[in-house]
């Protein structure tokens, strides 16, 4: 009985340090491929470039479908997300680098000349909390 007192003390504060982001992602337009979202942790790379962001894909789904990112530590973050529709697992671009699949960025920001930025998207992740961010796809 006496470990057992010891050792929950110390497992406590591990639990309340991790938090997770649920991003629901609406404006799905078919069932066809998959969302892709992208938790960045730096401006490098944000919004097309997720190679050093962690990436969570599930199937579409008409309508809304959520992404969990779990055991995150506090900071700053953002979310890029993109309707995948070919299942290449990247956001095909066109003329000047604009999206061809709908995309959307946490913060729904969507400016008309240019991506949007890390600072632009990004929101705050504290300990122990669960944030949830709305994320509307479009074109």
């Amino acid at each position: 009985m006496f470990s057992k007192i010891m050792v929950a003390p110390f497992l406590l504060p591990l639990a309340l340090v991790a938090a997770d982001v649920v991003v629901s992602v609406s404006g799905v337009a078919s069932d066809q491929g998959e969302i892709g979202c992208a938790l960045f942790r730096e401006a490098v790379g944000f919004p097309l470039d997720a190679t050093r962001a962690s990436q969570i894909w599930v199937k579409a789904k008409a309508g809304e479908v959520e992404c969990r990112f779990a055991q995150l530590s506090p900071g700053a973050y953002a979310v890029s997300v993109v309707h995948d529709m070919n299942k290449n697992r990247k956001t095909d671009t066109g003329f000047m680098g604009r999206p061809k699949e709908n995309w959307g960025v946490t913060n729904n920001v969507r400016p008309k000349l240019r991506a949007p930025n890390f600072e632009e998207a990004r929101f705050a992740v504290r300990e122990g909390e669960t944030v949830r961010q709305e994320v509307k796809l479009g074109q």
